[in-house]
Order: C-alpha cells, then sequence, then structure tokens
C-alpha cells in the first residue's frame, strides 16, 4: 500500500506544479483527439445522416459494414494502419508512421464508425412526432436537412461526446503508429502504459487521475444532453 500512497502524493505534486512531461502528454492527448474529433464529425455525421434518413439500395449493408467497425479492437486498427504507413506499406512513401499526423489518422479511424453508426441510429430513431411534423412543412433540400438535424440536435451532441470520448482513452492505435516517442508523440494512455511498466508509479497516476477526470466530464455531458433529449 504505501507505494501506491507514494505515487498518489507525488502525482499531486507533478500536477501541481506543472510538471513538463507531465502536462506534454496532457497537451498531445487533448489536442491530436480535438483534431480528430473535427475530421471525424465533417466526414462522418452527412454519411450518418444518409444512412439514417434517406432510404436506398445498399443501406443496410452499408450500416452493417459500419456496426462492424465499432467492434473492430484498436491494436487490430493500429496493425493495419502500421502496414500501411510503415517504409514497405503503400503510404510508406509519406514518413508518416512514429509522427503525431499517424497518431490523428488513428483517432480519425477509430471515431469515424462510431459517428457514422450513432448518427445514422439518433436520426433514424428520432420520434415519430418530429418526422410527421417536419414533412407537413414540405420542406424540401438543404431546408429538410437543417430541420432534422436542429431536431436531433441533443443526440448529435452525444454522438460528438461518445467519439471524444472513446478516442481520448484509446492506446492501441497511438502506440503502434506513434510509437509513443518522448517530447513527440506521447499521449496520456501511452505515458500510462510505459511509466506502469518502469515502476514509476506517481507520473501514471498522475495521468490516469487527468483521464479519468476527462472521462467524467464526457460522461457528465452525455449525462445532461440525453436529460434535455427527453
Amino acid at each position: 500500500m504505501d507505494f501506491i500512497l507514494d505515487g498518489i502524493i507525488k502525482a499531486f505534486y507533478l500536477l501541481f506544479t506543472f510538471d513538463d512531461e507531465t502536462y506534454f502528454a496532457i497537451k498531445t492527448t487533448l489536442y491530436s483527439s480535438s483534431i480528430s474529433i473535427v475530421i471525424a464529425l465533417i466526414l462522418g455525421m452527412p454519411l450518418g445522416f444518409c444512412l439514417g434518413h434517406y432510404e436506398f439500395k445498399g443501406r443496410k449493408f452499408l450500416k452493417l459494414i459500419s456496426d462492424t467497425g465499432l467492434a473492430i479492437p484498436t491494436v487490430a486498427v493500429g496493425l493495419i494502419l502500421y502496414a500501411i504507413l510503415s517504409n514497405r506499406g503503400p503510404l510508406g512513401n509519406l514518413g508518416l508512421l512514429f509522427t503525431m499526423k499517424a497518431v490523428i489518422i488513428g483517432q480519425i479511424c477509430l471515431s469515424l464508425p462510431i459517428v457514422v453508426s450513432l448518427t445514422a441510429s439518433a436520426i433514424e430513431n428520432m420520434d415519430k412526432k418530429h418526422k410527421l411534423l417536419i414533412r407537413s412543412y414540405h420542406l424540401k433540400g438543404f431546408r429538410e436537412i437543417l430541420t432534422v438535424l436542429y431536431e436531433a440536435r441533443f443526440s448529435l451532441l452525444v454522438v460528438l461526446a461518445t467519439a471524444y470520448g472513446r478516442i481520448v482513452a484509446e492506446v492501441g492505435v497511438a502506440m503502434m503508429v506513434g510509437g509513443n516517442i518522448k517530447w513527440h508523440t506521447r499521449t496520456i494512455t501511452t505515458a500510462i502504459s510505459l511509466e506502469t511498466n518502469k515502476g514509476q508509479f506517481a507520473m501514471g497516476i498522475a495521468l490516469a487521475m487527468v483521464l479519468i477526470g476527462i472521462a467524467f466530464l464526457v460522461n457528465l455531458a452525455i449525462y445532461q444532453l440525453r436529460r434535455f433529449d427527453r
């Protein structure tokens, strides 16, 4: 027990003295996750909207593929990306492996199926009264899309919070394609893994406390948004 208490005390010391290495991992995580979620929303929400709102041939198959993406382990995503970005891969000449860009690409790959599937479900499962009301307006084109998005706004914010929470807490992809390089690609989760293996619990506990805090805030946001949605 002593080493745990000692680790917690040192963790508070690292946080309150603004330890450079600790805060670099936090900054890297927030930076890469924020860019990733913006790109994933730009790409994923239109796709999810089409899957949830329109009827067309192959819609169910595409939704099945998107839903399958939710269950793929992060290490599998990391392995595929590693093969693509390595020197022997098709994109090896771009020199992306073990860079922040590779971490961001990996996080986009993880969050994109979440954004697409949950957006499609949110649009598809909208209250029938809302759907009938929107149809009664006889809106067309972009105005119809904006009206549907406005009615589903709280559910879509839940999608955002869920996807963001997923990529902030992931470790497999960041470790495999980012390389966990100090002062370059080291995130909160990869730093926790490294420091724990080294027996340096203080920084691991400090970063875990920050990660738990972020997870709590994300889940608090989801809880509050779901209350508004009811």
